[in-house]
């Protein structure tokens, strides 16, 4: 057993856990954070996708003892104060979601783009989110919510 401490979603948490329990079990069963979902357990569906100091990593190649002392965002981090994140009212107004099992991978992936590109193309959205597979759309309202979370994230001039 290990003891794993960590910052999630802002708070300090901590839990103790075999070793070879991966990350993605570790925020679902220990810290009952379900909104990262278990997809194809193999780092290719993208739908476990959490922001580690920041960074997208798939959180089912992770292993909770690898994330000790690390800063973990999960979909449940992004709403403040009782708003939505503008990337998740983004994807509402957009039709950016349909059955929503992809969708929390989907918006981490996407915050993660537009940290390192805050005005993508279309072609950069579209690169940037292939990382994350959704079975129900063809990407179309998920690429317009996220130029328009671009838009609505940009400094305002001053």
């Amino acid at each position: 057993m290990a003891d794993v401490r960590l910052t999630v979603n802002g708070a300090a948490r901590e839990g103790r856990c075999e070793s070879r329990k991966l990350l993605v079990d570790f925020l679902r069963e220990d810290l009952g954070l379900t909104g990262t979902h278990v997809g194809c357990e193999h780092g290719i569906c993208g739908a476990c996708t959490v922001l580690v100091d920041g960074e997208a990593a798939r959180s089912c190649l992770m292993l909770a003892v690898q994330a000790d002392g690390a800063d973990i965002t999960t979909v449940e981090g992004l709403m403040r104060d009782g708003r939505l994140h503008p990337l998740q009212e983004a994807f509402r107004e957009h039709h950016g979601l349909q059955c929503g099992f992809c969708t929390p991978g989907m918006l981490l992936t996407a915050l993660d783009l537009l940290r390192v590109n805050p005005a993508p193309s279309e072609d950069e959205v579209r690169e940037g989110i292939s990382a994350v597979l959704c079975r129900c759309t063809g990407y179309h309202g998920i690429v317009k919510a996220v130029r328009a979370a671009a838009v609505a994230l940009a400094p305002k001039p001053g």
